[in-house]
């Protein structure tokens, strides 16, 4: 059968063509073609919403494809032949030069940030000595040495087996045994050793059975057992820290918040004996929530960004609304920023609502094979209100300044926006109904909350930090598939939590981890000298080394 040629129609052209027939044909022909015209209608918008749906389930299962603009035009080009020569146009306008490609496994010396850094003078010339080549000149140290990097493998967890020669009198039988070196310590799993068990399960995703399998087969045996014994202990010991996180989260400016599923089988061994307990009406069962999610908090405070996880039956706005409790009286209502599920909004504590940009932005990508035009307006008009945002960034604009650079420049670009998607359904040049439609209904439905970025200073554009940080959850969830016990799952958050934070603040988590273990009796005391970005000036004097300059002559 061959393949019919597809036309694309407006619901207002549909009209006009079927006066046009009613008034050409006989009553019967007319009611034949309306119905014809109507149902392929219907199985446009059907299939429409069914590859929408389809493409959504294949990103879940196999990871999506980059959604930037260039990106999602130059798919269309190539994909489509529909397009008219003014939209092609629309679509190269504005792009950056093609860039020097990332991920190229190349990196310079003052990448190595956690290297141990070794200086080597020269074997025989100082600053001052009479050039040896012209012998009439006199050399200088130069800024930038000559760099060599070497890289070493060694196991994540190393063990070193001392040995203790013993003698016995052959008398009296008395036994003498070598003293063990200074230093050693009292414990078999030093703190490094916590702070790496728990960096690898908890910021890279790396299930306690599989680092088992790799200690063993470097003769480093390491049970997963004893795994979670050390990251158990490690927690006691430092846990304040994460407390003291939690409220000077409490105190932030500008509060993100999401969530994403997660699996606690004693919540889910609970569920189970809910559903076999006998004589509970239906509707009393309906009411207990067997849900479990992470959510994922992150709170800028100040020129900090602190980062929390927590696991459980609660949605995301409930475990803002616990943080917020937190909040010192008198602080006036933080800026939300949240996607539009109403299980996110905090309760009775009061927010600055704020909608994210990039999920209504996400409506159109997803239709954009099917509504290409339209949807490249959209995008175009989407990406030059975010390169003002990048240029308020890279100025470092204050928030008052920001602000009156965003009304001034992306204000015009929004209300075009805005004036454009009324009449898209005014003029029925859409259908409610379809895929772009339904895009355009969420824009308009929440157009207030999604440019509080326009009306408020410092408020963002999208809450794609707080999406980025649920990355560490979901990594947790693919990897080890679930927690065992609500306990084992606050630990989980406890961890992804100091580590996040770590990375946010650009700290190195391996040692954060460690010095806090080792001055646990501190953090007890003080726990907020020992956050991840104050910490070093509690550290006793001569603990933490000089800074060394790198190649680039800043310290690292």
């Amino acid at each position: 059968m061959k393949k019919p040629k597809r036309i694309d129609i407006t619901p207002k052209e549909l009209e006009a063509l079927l006066k046009r027939a009613e008034a050409a044909l006989d009553q019967g022909d007319y009611e034949l073609i309306k119905a014809m015209a109507e149902m392929i209608a219907y199985l446009s918008q059907a299939v429409d919403q069914k590859n929408t749906s389809a493409k959504r389930l294949l990103q879940m299962l196999f990871g999506g494809s980059t959604e930037k603009t260039q990106q999602v035009l130059e798919k269309l080009k190539k994909a489509s032949d529909r397009l008219d020569a003014r939209a092609l146009d629309a679509g190269e306008e504005g792009q950056n030069p093609e860039k020097t490609r990332k991920g190229h496994g190349r990196n310079g010396a003052s990448k190595y940030t956690g290297a141990q850094r070794i200086s080597i003078p020269h074997e025989y010339l100082k600053t001052g000595d009479r050039c040896p080549e012209c012998d009439r000149g006199r050399v200088y140290q130069m800024k930038t040495p000559s760099v060599v990097i070497r890289v070493r493998g060694q196991a994540p967890l190393d063990a070193t087996v001392i040995e203790l020669e013993r003698l016995r009198c052959n008398l009296c039988g008395e036994v003498f045994t070598a003293q063990a070196p200074e230093g050693l310590g009292e414990e078999k799993y030093d703190a490094a050793a916590g702070s790496m068990i728990g960096l690898l399960k908890y910021g890279s995703g790396l299930p306690f059975n599989r680092l088992e399998r790799l200690q063993a087969c470097l003769g480093v045996p390491l049970p997963a057992s004893t795994q979670w014994e050390i990251v158990d202990s490690v927690a006691n010991r430092i846990y304040p820290a994460f407390d003291e996180l939690q409220r000077q989260a409490a105190q932030g400016e500008i509060v993100h918040n999401d969530d994403t599923v997660m699996k606690v089988l004693s919540l889910m061994k609970e569920n189970d004996q809910k559903r076999k307990t006998k004589g509970k009406s239906k509707k009393k069962e309906a009411a207990q929530r067997t849900g479990m999610f992470t959510s994922g908090l992150v709170s800028v405070v100040g020129d900090k960004k602190i980062a929390l996880f927590v696991t459980g039956r609660k949605h995301a706005g409930e475990n803002l609304e616990d943080l917020l409790k937190k909040r010192e009286a008198g602080l006036k209502p933080p800026i939300q920023m949240c996607d539009a599920l109403s299980r996110n909004a905090p309760g009775e504590f009061k927010s600055l609502l704020a909608n994210c940009l990039a999920h209504g932005r996400r409506q159109f990508v997803d239709v954009a094979e099917n509504f290409p035009e339209e949807c490249i307006h959209v995008l175009e008009t989407l990406k030059e209100v975010y390169k003002n945002d990048a240029v308020a960034k890279k100025e470092k604009m204050p928030p008052e300044e920001r602000l009156a650079f965003h009304q001034t420049e992306s204000g015009p670009l929004m209300d075009q926006l805005n004036d454009w998607f009324i009449g898209q359904l005014e003029e029925k040049k859409v259908e409610p109904n379809s895929g772009l439609g339904k895009a355009i209904l969420y824009m308009l439905r929440h157009w207030k909350k999604l440019t509080l970025f326009l009306k408020e200073p410092d408020a963002p554009l999208d809450n794609n930090i707080c999406e980025r940080a649920l990355k560490k959850a979901i990594q947790h969830r693919k990897n080890s598939l679930f927690f065992k016990t609500e306990h084992g799952a606050y630990i989980g958050d406890l961890f992804m939590s100091l580590i996040h934070t770590c990375q946010l603040c650009k700290v190195n988590p391996f040692e954060y981890l460690t010095e806090l273990q080792k001055h646990s009796e501190d953090v007890f005391k003080k726990p907020q000298e020992w956050m991840p970005w104050n910490y070093p000036a509690a550290l006793p004097a001569g603990t933490v080394e000089e800074s060394t300059p790198d190649v680039s002559g800043e310290p690292r």
